[in-house]
């Protein structure tokens, strides 16, 4: 087994979550990998960080404009890897993940890419609601079957698909605060790649839904991402009506159960996704 990782980590403003990845990254039982670091601090303080590592395993450490897209962009111009991976800064790998994902690869050489799903330090399912059964993704199955921390894709998939969308995602300065790696994910399909989902493929998240002020303000430009999405890929109708309404059910819900937080949660959940899709 001799297939590379090259790991596109872009970060801004966290320390003590990319030391703990960093460390975790350390603990892998498989070691052919190159870490590309895209630094999006004004200062220096991720330097002694990485100093720490450098002789550990490869570290290359860049910088870019603010942007999550933009970021992962400058990355791919890096690569040298067979496999390419695109970590968060407050993510963590279990320690045998690599060794699963490659033996994957070399089992089924066939399947262009692998997907997985995200969970907590308790490993239940964060940052979203995942698919609990294998196969393979399809343009309709990919919105519970795609996170970026968990997306493993050959190499020769970002020669053909190119960058990411730099109109999406955290930081873009748009209105679509998401959706960047269901884009991509989407337009290898378009392509013939063949991507396969395995739900016990899991990269540690803390749980972020938490209906606080931040969380509620957020909903919105995600939700507009995907909107935003589900208009630039041509989703039928049916479908993107579909989407409307189940935050609507969250809204109801929430309002029986007098939840108000919830209700706006939701409320910014279907009002973002239908601008976005306007839009």
């Amino acid at each position: 087994m001799n297939l590379k990782f090259s790991l596109i980590l872009a970060t801004v403003g966290r320390t003590e979550e990319l030391k703990k990845f960093l460390g975790h990254l350390h603990m892998q039982t498989y070691a052919n990998f190159e870490l590309i670091v895209v630094d999006q601090n004004d200062d220096d303080r991720l330097v002694p960080i990485l100093k720490d590592y450098k002789e550990k395993f490869s570290i290359l450490h860049l910088r870019s404009k603010k942007g999550l897209s933009r970021a992962r962009n400058v990355g791919l111009r890096y690569v040298s890897g067979d496999i390419v991976a695109f970590p968060d800064d407050d993510c963590w790998y279990p320690p045998d993940l690599l060794e699963r994902v490659a033996n994957f690869f070399e089992e089924h050489p066939g399947v262009d890419g692998l997907t997985g799903r995200s969970v907590d330090e308790n490993g239940e399912s964060s940052s979203g609601r995942w698919d609990y059964d294998a196969g393979l993704i399809n343009r309709f199955n990919v919105w519970k079957r795609g996170i970026s921390i968990s997306i493993f894709l050959k190499s020769k998939i970002i020669e053909i698909i190119g960058g990411f969308d730099e109109m999406l995602g955290v930081g873009a300065n748009t209105p679509w605060g998401s959706g960047e790696e269901t884009d991509y994910l989407l337009r290898a399909l378009e392509e013939g790649y063949k991507i396969y989902y395995d739900p016990t493929i899991a990269v540690y998240h803390p749980n972020s839904t938490v209906y606080c002020n931040n969380a509620i303000k957020r909903a919105r430009s995600y939700a507009q991402g995907m909107g935003y999405v589900l208009r630039k890929h041509k989703y039928p109708f049916w479908f993107v009506l579909y989407q409307f309404l189940r935050p609507v059910g969250g809204i109801l819900l929430s309002l029986l159960q007098g939840e108000f937080r919830k209700i706006t949660y939701y409320y910014n959940v279907f009002s973002g996704r239908v601008r976005g899709w306007l839009s």
